[in-house]
């Protein structure tokens, strides 16, 4: 009788241990950004924004599709080219910091960075927010009860707003931090990704949906450049 509320007990420590650290992340990215030398600022914004990214995840999941949610839910071990992505970001900005600390001072690029974060975040939390317990994190193989096409709200837009929301984030953050390789390769890495992605899901989608997807498919676009979807050939 004790080991399923053992197991649950493990559960919520693993969550608040994950809420606990991004929220000592964002303290210390604020204190960074507010105190700390000006080539310093950029960082502590990014790290402010990487921590709101993936609380937010998790607590937007908790809202809309509870059902669905896992400590993946987080996003923060999203996969291992995620985290080598992120670590890459952050040697690029030490090493260039140290040989040519003025690189991190360029307001000119950061500052459209710091608004490519944020409005990709929006985007991708609307387009949670009004799909509601038809999102997921997950590709999903079989349609579940309950499960509609959403076509309203930010989903005129694109058929995508997350994959947008969340591409112009991760372009977003290496502008903020002034890291001109980086920002190559998370551009064209994000790129590749959804595009794969992007194919897959609408391959389920067109399964659930059929003719109305295609229709769908007809009035609106992707949203990200020069990627069209997966077209049902008639």
């Amino acid at each position: 009788m004790l080991a399923p509320a053992i197991l649950v007990s493990h559960y919520y420590h693993k969550v608040a241990w994950r809420a606990g650290m991004l929220g000592q992340g964002l303290g210390i990215g604020l204190v960074c950004a507010v105190l700390s030398d000006s080539s310093w600022k950029v960082f502590g914004i990014y790290i402010s924004i990487l921590c709101v990214f993936h609380y937010s995840e998790y607590l937007t999941t908790a809202v809309i599709n509870p059902k669905s949610l896992s400590l993946d839910s987080f996003l923060i071990n999203h996969s291992r080219e995620y985290g080598i992505a992120a670590v890459g970001s952050w040697m690029e900005f030490l090493i260039e910091r140290y040989l040519y600390p003025e690189m991190k001072e360029v307001w000119w690029l950061s500052i459209p960075g710091f608004l490519l974060c944020v409005g990709g975040e929006t985007m991708r939390k609307m387009a949670m927010l009004t799909a509601g317990s038809n999102f997921n994190h997950i590709i999903q193989s079989h349609r579940e009860e309950g499960h509609i096409l959403v076509t309203h709200g930010v989903y005129c837009l694109t058929r995508h707003p997350a994959y947008v929301g969340w591409f112009w984030w991760s372009v977003g953050t290496q502008l903020l931090l002034c890291n001109p390789v980086c920002l190559i390769g998370y551009t064209v890495a994000s790129w590749k990704f959804f595009k794969t992605r992007i194919t897959e899901e609408e391959i389920t989608l067109l399964n659930f949906f059929g003719e109305d997807y295609v229709l769908y498919q007809k009035r609106v676009g992707t949203g990200l450049p020069f990627i069209r979807g997966y077209r049902l050939e008639l």
